[in-house]
């Protein structure tokens, strides 16, 4: 069960971060972008790929996360520049947004397949398979169970990642004028903000997050180049139980969803039947609407101050 736990939270490390990614793009741009999972599934493929290629050298896969989070970072620029601005000039409602992510999306998961081809027929590396959890590092033995090093390294980068989006989002004028663009793109340009910059922070630092799940998941679960189809089910309800305007509560939602997913799966899997585990996207979805039903503003939106008085 220990390592059932310790999985788990890997696995919604990676989800609470991707879905954090998902929130700052919609706040900023009011973009859905369905193209977010794909950026997960490369930075997946950046660590795994890399990692196969020059582990002899390296030795740790870890070396490679933040590649994968500058990678997904661009790609997610490029969808931006190519696409969302143009519509966000023509007033574009946020259908019309969200389709042409889709579009994206697509784009990125067929080259993403041509990548997988190319290390498979080039490098002669089962892509189209990827398992990259006997590379962890184990840090410790307990009772015949090694524990690798992915959970602490998965919490650490929640950890950072929080501070770090608090110290930029209060503590900093670019943050400052991250916050005035959400609340009136008009009047942080009145007062000499440019919104581009904003936006083209946002959509980097967004998609960098999901390239940083992705990197995770690496380490945690057997992957194909369609592993972003999986991921967008848990990744959007993470980011709509913690609330679409709150940063800070999309993470506790995608800790929600994630440790409710793959616990209540490996349950349903090892004491009912394995077979149950091709109804695992239908979990986040249930959660998601149980949860909504109970509070349907999210996570985000609770007053705690409350709470706690009582």
């Amino acid at each position: 069960m220990f390592d059932i736990v310790l999985t788990a939270i890997s696995y919604s490390s990676a989800i609470a971060l991707a879905a954090a990614g998902i929130t700052l793009i919609y706040m900023t741009t009011g973009t859905f972008s369905f193209a977010h999972a794909s950026l997960t599934a490369w930075g997946f493929y950046v660590v795994f790929s890399f990692s196969k290629l020059f582990f002899r050298e390296i030795g740790n896969p870890y070396i490679f996360f933040p590649l994968s989070a500058i990678i997904s970072g661009l790609l997610s620029v490029a969808i931006y520049l190519t696409v969302n601005r143009w519509l966000l000039r023509r007033r574009a409602d946020m259908i019309t947004l969200m389709m042409s992510t889709l579009g994206i999306d697509l784009i990125y998961f067929a080259f993403l397949n041509v990548f997988a081809d190319y290390l498979t027929q080039e490098y002669k590396i089962n892509a189209r398979l990827v398992v990259l959890t006997t590379d962890d590092i184990t840090i410790a033995q307990m009772g015949g169970f090694a524990v690798r090093a992915i959970p602490l390294v998965s919490i650490t980068l929640v950890i950072f990642t929080l501070v770090s989006l608090h110290y930029l989002l209060n503590r900093t004028k670019f943050g400052i004028a991250i916050r005035v663009t959400i609340e009136s793109p008009s009047l942080a340009e009145i007062i000499g903000i440019n919104p581009e910059r904003v936006y083209l922070a946002s959509w980097f630092i967004g998609g960098a997050l999901a390239g940083l799940a992705g990197a995770i998941l690496s380490m945690v679960v057997t992957g194909t180049p369609a592993i972003g189809n999986l991921l967008i089910v848990p990744e959007f309800a993470g980011s709509i139980v913690g609330g679409l305007y709150s940063l800070f509560g999309s993470f506790a939602g995608g800790y929600l969803i994630g440790l409710s997913e793959y616990i209540i799966i490996t349950l349903l899997a090892t004491f009912i039947s394995r077979n149950l585990i091709v109804y695992q996207p239908l979990i986040p979805l249930l959660v998601m609407a149980v949860f909504l039903l109970v509070y349907p503003n999210g996570i985000g939106a609770f007053n705690w101050r409350k709470v706690l008085r009582r």
